[in-house]
């Protein structure tokens, strides 16, 4: 008898900034059978360090890499692009300062036309609306509003399959995404979440992201690989 035919591979675009909730979403992609291109961005942020993560992280899942240069630090307006508004050491409330104007939209945007060239139809992105921090963004309404908008502005959303959007990460708290990111074979170690580590790559330990990550391995009961500054409260 004739061997059953494999399953066509699909290829997947899928935003990895080097952090610890990005990893986790490639790890996911990867373990639901997509051929996986990572795409991360130089965008002008101040721990452009994390693109060095990004990279470990993608060569680990096996996944293509490509770091898009996309200046948009010039206009300002965040903690994470200009050096004279201080990374906030205490948390935030509301839309907090290291939000970047309009940076999901953007980044999503470049995502669908690469997605588009390679005939992808997914694109994944590790968006959260538990442990999001204020960022308006990460939020579902806005996820849905994009994947509206890309099978209404591209040729395959017209005239092809279109588009679908992801955020598996959506619903979960920190500790969930942890659990599920070791489930799938994620070494933290590789990735880093602090918005002002220092050249070694240690994490300051007081922003809000690395609280947030912090709190999250304490929560699932897994232990913290972050290097941390010395002398910082972790």
């Amino acid at each position: 008898m004739p061997k059953p035919s494999r399953p066509t591979l699909r290829n997947a675009v899928i935003l990895v900034s080097g952090g610890l909730d990005s990893a986790t979403v490639l790890a996911v992609a990867r373990e639901q059978g997509y051929t996986c291109y990572a795409l991360s961005f130089d965008y002008g942020q101040r721990h452009r360090i994390e693109l060095e993560a990004a990279a470990r992280v993608a060569k680990a899942l096996g996944a293509e890499h490509h770091i898009a240069t996309l200046d948009i630090g010039w206009m300002g307006g965040s903690a994470l692009t200009d050096t004279n508004i201080p990374i906030p050491e205490a948390p935030s409330t509301g839309i907090p300062v290291t939000y970047v104007p309009a940076r999901n939209t953007i980044f999503l945007s470049i995502a669908l036309g690469w997605a588009e060239v390679l005939g992808a139809h997914d694109i994944f992105i590790g968006a959260n609306a538990v442990d999001y921090s204020g960022y308006p963004d990460c939020r579902p309404a806005f996820l849905q509003a994009f994947e509206s908008l890309a099978n209404l502005a591209t040729r395959d959303g017209v005239e092809g399959e279109g588009f679908r959007i992801h955020a598996p990460l959506i619903d979960l708290s920190k500790a969930d995404i942890i659990r599920l990111g070791v489930r799938h074979g994620v070494d933290y170690a590789f990735t880093l979440s602090c918005y002002n580590p220092d050249p070694e790559a240690r994490a300051c330990g007081v922003c809000d992201s690395c609280r947030l990550r912090a709190a999250g391995f304490a929560e699932a009961g897994v232990v913290d690989p972050t290097i941390y500054r010395p002398h910082r409260p972790r």
